[in-house]
């Protein structure tokens, strides 16, 4: 049995498992030599950062982790809207998504308020909200997505 580039072995993939394909990456990296929890994100060619808030330890240098979770959301689902709705041109204007995360300490849950600005009418706009089920996002944040850790060598 023999490993390929994409981590399958050939018994998997002659057992029919569907091979994985990399959509995105990245990197994060984080020391606490002047802020204990700032980190340094490199997510493509883009430079991002993240913080706890100063009320659990942090400088609040950038968004919390949770935040950046949200953001994911949020923004994938009205970059979805807004392609769905100019493929059908449709006379969406602006999408708003407002996002909380709660917890009761055992179970999480996030909430998602959409707001659409256009001239839409009723189907139009029943459309969209039933299209923020089905972003890719949203998707993977309700299938659960396996995580796999092991430990990279400097």
């Amino acid at each position: 049995m023999s490993q390929t580039p994409t981590g399958t072995t050939t018994t998997e993939r002659a057992a029919g498992a569907a091979e994985f394909r990399r959509v995105t990456t990245a990197l994060v990296t984080g020391s606490a030599a002047t802020v204990p929890f700032h980190v340094e994100i490199k997510a493509g060619t883009h430079q991002l950062t993240a913080d706890e808030p100063e009320r659990r330890g942090g400088a609040d240098s950038g968004p919390e982790p949770f935040a950046l979770l949200l953001s994911s959301l949020g923004s994938c689902t009205a970059i979805t809207l807004r392609m769905y709705a100019a493929r059908k041109e449709w006379p969406l204007e602006a999408v708003r998504v407002r996002l909380g995360y709660e917890t009761n300490g055992s179970t999480g849950r996030i909430s998602r308020r959409v707001a659409l600005a256009g001239a839409l009418d009723a189907d139009q706009r029943a459309r969209l909200l039933d299209i923020c089920e089905r972003t890719p996002v949203t998707l993977a944040l309700r299938a659960g997505v396996a995580i796999e850790t092991t430990e990279d060598h400097a």
